[in-house]
C-alpha cells in the first residue's frame, strides 16, 4: 500500500508500511480533547478498521509536551447533566473502538497522559512511553470524576487498591512508575526510539496471522466483558456530576487558575 496522509480537523492519520500513525494535533493547548477531535477518532479508526492493509495502529500526541493532557475545559464547563453523560457515553464508545480493534493498537505516550489522555492510552492495547511521560486523571479536583472509561480500565490494569488511591488524590505517575505498575508495557529514552519500539512490536505482530491476532484481542477482552455495568454507571454518575456546584466550581477554578472551594453541593 503506498504512503498515505489524512488529515481531519483536530489530528492525521498517516499509513506506512502497513502501519496508521493517529497523532492529535492540538498542540497549543496540549492536544487537549473536544468534541470534535474526539469524533475525528471516530473517524479516523473507522479507516483503521476497514482497511485491509492496515495490519496496526499507533495513537499519540503532536510535540513533544503532551500525548493528551486531558479535556478541553472551557468546552467541558459548559455543560449540563444531560449532556455530560452524553460526552461520557460518547468518549466511552469511541475509546470502546480502541479496545475493540481487531487490529493491534499501540499509544506511544509522548508527554503528559492526563485525564482523557490517560484514559486514551488506557484504551490502546499496549502502551510504549518515554521517560518524561507522566500519568493521571485528576479529575476530582474538577469536582468530577473519569468518564471515558478511566475508572473501569485503570482497575483492570493496576487493581482497585492503588486505582482509587490514584484517582481520589488526582496524583501524576511517573513514567518509571507506571512502568512499575504494569501501565506501560515500554518505557524509552528519546521520542524516536519511543517510535521505533513501537514500529519494531506491531511488525512483529503483523508476521502472525491476523484472524488468530483479531481472537487474541476478543479473548483477552471477554475477561473484563462483566465491567460493562460499571461504563454504563461511570457515564450516569459524570453527568451526574455536572449537576453540582462543585463541578461548577472545579471548572472555573480551573479556568481561573485558582484552588478550588469545594462544597458537596
Amino acid at each position: 500500500m503506498a504512503r498515505e496522509k489524512i488529515n481531519f480537523n483536530n489530528l492525521s492519520l498517516e499509513i506506512d508500511e502497513g502501519i496508521a500513525t493517529v497523532t492529535i494535533r492540538r498542540a497549543s493547548k496540549l492536544n487537549a480533547l473536544n468534541r470534535d477531535t474526539v469524533e475525528d477518532l471516530r473517524k479516523a479508526f473507522q479507516k483503521v478498521y476497514y482497511t485491509s492493509e492496515i495490519k496496526g495502529a499507533i495513537v499519540t500526541g503532536e510535540g513533544t509536551k503532551a500525548f493528551v493532557a486531558g479535556a478541553d475545559i472551557a468546552e467541558l464547563a459548559q455543560l449540563d447533566e444531560v449532556e455530560a453523560k452524553r460526552y461520557s457515553q460518547n468518549g466511552q464508545d469511541v475509546y470502546a473502538m480502541l479496545e475493540n480493534c481487531p487490529k493491534p493498537v499501540i499509544a506511544a505516550v509522548n508527554g503528559y497522559a492526563l485525564g482523557g489522555g490517560c484514559e486514551l492510552a488506557l484504551a490502546c492495547h499496549m502502551r510504549v512511553a518515554v521517560e518524561s511521560a507522566k500519568f493521571g486523571l485528576p479529575e476530582v479536583k474538577l469536582g468530577t470524576l473519569p468518564g471515558f472509561g478511566g475508572t473501569q480500565r485503570l482497575t483492570q490494569s493496576i487493581g482497585k487498591a492503588k486505582t482509587l488511591e490514584l484517582i481520589m488524590t488526582g496524583d501524576m505517575l511517573s513514567a518509571r512508575e507506571a512502568l512499575e505498575l504494569g501501565l506501560v508495557n515500554h518505557l524509552v529514552p528519546t521520542h524516536e526510539e519511543m517510535f521505533n519500539k513501537t514500529r519494531e512490536i506491531l511488525k512483529k505482530i503483523a508476521s502472525s496471522g491476523p484472524l488468530a491476532i483479531a481472537m487474541v484481542i476478543k479473548s483477552v477482552n471477554s475477561v473484563y466483558s462483566s465491567y460493562e455495568a460499571g461504563y454504563l454507571k461511570e457515564a450516569s454518575y459524570f453527568g451526574q456530576s455536572a449537576g453540582t456546584e462543585d463541578f461548577h466550581e472545579g471548572m472555573r477554578a480551573f479556568l481561573e487558575k485558582r484552588n478550588p472551594n469545594f462544597k458537596g453541593e
